[in-house]
């Protein structure tokens, strides 16, 4: 109960907006006691099996998984968008050389927010490929740039291979390939998250669609969302061996009662199906004696948070493989978030869709006040 001047007001507010329901969507369902996450559908096992990055964002912008012909003119779509404008090379190449690359990502879509734009629902499909195709080029700028290379400009090939060219001058063979298309199927949507949000609240003004996802990338950035797979491989590398895992473990953990990082979640009561994905993915990628090394001393943590934590519904989520995957790709620890963008681009740009063209109603919440009563305003020399 609030009282407000002479008004009792009964109402209450939903911290973080919890178990608050802000649009329909025909795109991501989530069953958090089961374990199950599909796609308009589809269960994210199937679609990393059988199908690439390019037919899952077909999916998620058309409703339908594409036949060939149609998926060929949307590959064409995105890849002529590959190439960025050198306006936008400019401005990732006069950012400091080591600043975040996120922050280096935001900047670069926000150059792009410059022309004006109209919603259409056809228009809309096609700034979806044009969007797709431009994260691919940015991202794969930032890495390069941060990385103390010349950007390279990404070849006409499928979306996950274009990439790792684009970010490698070698070293690039058809596992991790297959590695890096899986990643990118399994961060493309999880419903309505805080960067899904912002991006919703942008839409719903009719702001341009690359200011959109620019707020999204803003909100992703933040450690409470973006940097869990960031924070999770930091943790590894504190642990250091595998043999140091239980006496860190009673230390850290059970003893000084610090956050297992890369367990949890907030709809997930049971294993993280995309964690699943990401576990195989890593044990099929660790080449090198570090790789295994990590792998294994994950592996043990793993296995100890599950048998403490396991009983209250705490398990791993998918940022507790996924960076280890991005690490034996060959990405630094700094690209870890920036790779997580890079895929959920796709999920943004279908929701804000999704949003404008069913509901196009403004997100407008309202605050409870709960401060002072009506005061005078007293000059300065009185106060």
């Amino acid at each position: 109960m609030i009282v407000t001047g002479r008004e009792v007001i009964n109402m209450s507010i939903s911290l973080g907006l919890e178990d608050v329901f802000i649009k329909y969507t025909s795109l991501t369902s989530i069953d958090g006691e089961k374990g199950e996450l599909r796609y308009r559908g589809y269960d994210i096992k199937d679609l990393v099996e059988h199908c690439s990055f390019e037919e899952v964002a077909y999916l998620m912008f058309y409703g339908e998984l594409p036949k060939r012909d149609e998926l060929e003119h949307f590959k064409s779509n995105v890849m002529k968008n590959y190439k960025i404008p050198e306006n936008v090379k400019n401005i990732i190449k006069n950012m400091p050389r080591d600043g975040d690359a996120l922050a280096i990502m935001e900047a670069a879509f926000a150059a792009l927010s410059t022309e004006e734009y109209t919603w259409e629902k056809e228009r809309d499909r096609e700034k979806a490929a044009e969007i797709m195709g431009r994260a691919l080029g940015i991202v794969s700028a930032v890495f390069r740039y941060r990385d103390g290379r010349e950007i390279k400009d990404p070849e006409n090939k499928g979306y996950a291979e274009a990439f790792l060219n684009a970010c490698f001058d070698s070293g690039i063979d058809e596992d991790k390939i297959k590695a890096m298309n899986a990643a990118l199927i399994l961060y493309i949507d999880h419903e309505v998250p805080a960067s899904t949000t912002a991006a919703l609240v942008a839409s719903s003004t009719l702001s341009d669609m690359y200011s959109c996802v620019t707020a999204a990338i803003a909100a992703l950035k933040g450690p409470l969302h973006g940097g869990a797979a960031e924070a999770a491989y930091k943790q590894f590398l504190a642990i250091k061996s595998p043999e140091n895992v239980d006496s860190w473990f009673n230390e850290n953990i059970l003893n000084n009662k610090k956050r297992l990082m890369g367990f949890g979640h907030r709809v997930y009561k049971t294993y993280d199906p995309r964690m699943l994905i990401f576990k195989e993915l890593a044990r099929k990628n660790a080449k090198t004696d570090e790789q295994k090394k990590i792998l294994e001393l994950a592996e043990r943590l793993e296995a100890l948070g599950v048998k403490n934590f396991g009983q209250k519904k705490i398990f791993p989520n998918t940022d507790y493989y996924s960076g280890i995957v991005f690490n034996e790709i060959g990405f630094p620890l700094y690209m870890f978030t920036t790779l997580f963008a890079l895929s959920r681009v796709v999920g943004w740009v279908a929701h804000i869709s999704e949003y404008v063209e069913s509901e196009e109603r403004l997100i407008r919440p309202r605050a409870i006040y709960i401060g002072p009563e009506k005061r005078d305003v007293v000059p300065i020399d009185k106060r």
